[in-house]
């Protein structure tokens, strides 16, 4: 149900979240001198809320939550100080490289570019793994918008350009502040965000209609990451909002999908293929065979903007 301002009042779960990081930084900011014992919870909230906010980050671009495009693109400039990148920076990567090519060379963050024996490393090092080869591609994503579509281009040059002197200013003013109240906690939050796709995708089939995804369907994790464990139906509707996303799969996945990749537990999961046993192996537990090392193909270059016009965020 829609409100006056907003497409679908759940969406006010997502401004109370916001709304609450910002709080808990403040406080953690000025209690920055107190005795480690409250300071280090303290962070850790930062760390676990800029990461629930970061995929709020992931639902915004696919699908904004105000009626006006003004508070839309004022909203992305606010979210860009709740994980420490621009907004507008998660949609190269994410909406046109992962969601358009899938696990291909084309896909800046597919998982067989991870190639640790210890599956254990993937997991943990995938975001490092993958960010120098995202930032390669954002930075041709951003010249090409430039001549072909500026809106989007200055809505990236305002957030960026706000969001780095806003944390230079912060850096200036109480260099230990902004370490654990800003940039641990937006590192966290990012690396938790690119991580997400090495669980999400490892050892799925990329060329099936259902099996492309591994989906996690524990209610305590989907109220605080926003349904972001119902992926195979994400990837099957980009543009559905995230509260619509339980019912469709019940009815559009859970039927047609393996059920090893409709799981509940995320933490089983990750104990499973990180931890005991460990072992890096596809949906039905055969050992994976890694391609052969390729570089990423460049997939900026033949992309018709304008033909993806709803895949841009704020600028749709």
């Amino acid at each position: 149900m829609a409100s006056s301002v907003l497409r679908y009042r759940a969406d006010l779960r997502t401004l109370a979240f916001v709304a609450f990081y910002f709080f808990l930084a403040a406080v953690t900011w000025l209690r920055i001198d107190d005795p480690w014992y409250i300071v280090a919870p303290l962070v850790v909230l930062n760390c676990l809320f800029s990461f629930f906010c970061a995929t709020i980050v992931h639902n915004t671009i696919h699908c904004p939550i105000f009626r006006k495009k003004w508070m839309n693109k004022t909203f992305q400039v606010i979210l860009s100080f709740t994980y420490g990148h621009p907004v507008s920076a998660y949609v190269p990567g994410h909406n046109f490289s992962h969601h358009k090519h899938t696990q291909s060379d084309k896909d800046n963050i597919r998982t067989t570019k991870a190639r640790f024996r210890w599956n254990l490393l993937n997991q943990l090092l995938f975001f490092y793994l993958m960010s120098f080869d995202i930032l390669k591609s954002e930075m041709r994503f951003v010249r090409k918008m430039k001549q072909e579509k500026p809106a989007w281009y200055k809505q990236y040059l305002f957030e960026s350009i706000l969001l780095n002197g806003v944390r230079l200013g912060l850096l200036l003013l109480d260099w230990r502040a902004f370490l654990f109240v800003v940039l641990i906690p937006h590192q966290y939050a990012a690396w938790g965000i690119v991580g997400t796709n090495y669980w999400q995708h490892e050892g799925c089939d990329e060329n099936h209609p259902y099996n492309h995804s591994r989906n996690f369907t524990g209610k305590l994790l989907n109220w605080f990451a926003f349904n972001n464990g119902y992926h195979g139906m994400h990837h099957e509707k980009p543009g559905m909002h995230w509260s619509l996303l339980p019912a469709a799969h019940k009815v559009l996945i859970e039927p047609h999908i393996h059920p090893n990749l409709n799981r509940e537990s995320l933490t089983k999961y990750l104990w499973q293929s990180c931890i005991w046993p460990g072992k890096r192996v596809d949906y039905l537990g055969r050992p994976i065979v890694l391609p052969p090392k390729k570089k990423d193909k460049d997939w900026v270059a033949d992309l018709p903007v304008r033909q993806h016009a709803d895949a841009l965020g704020a600028i749709q």
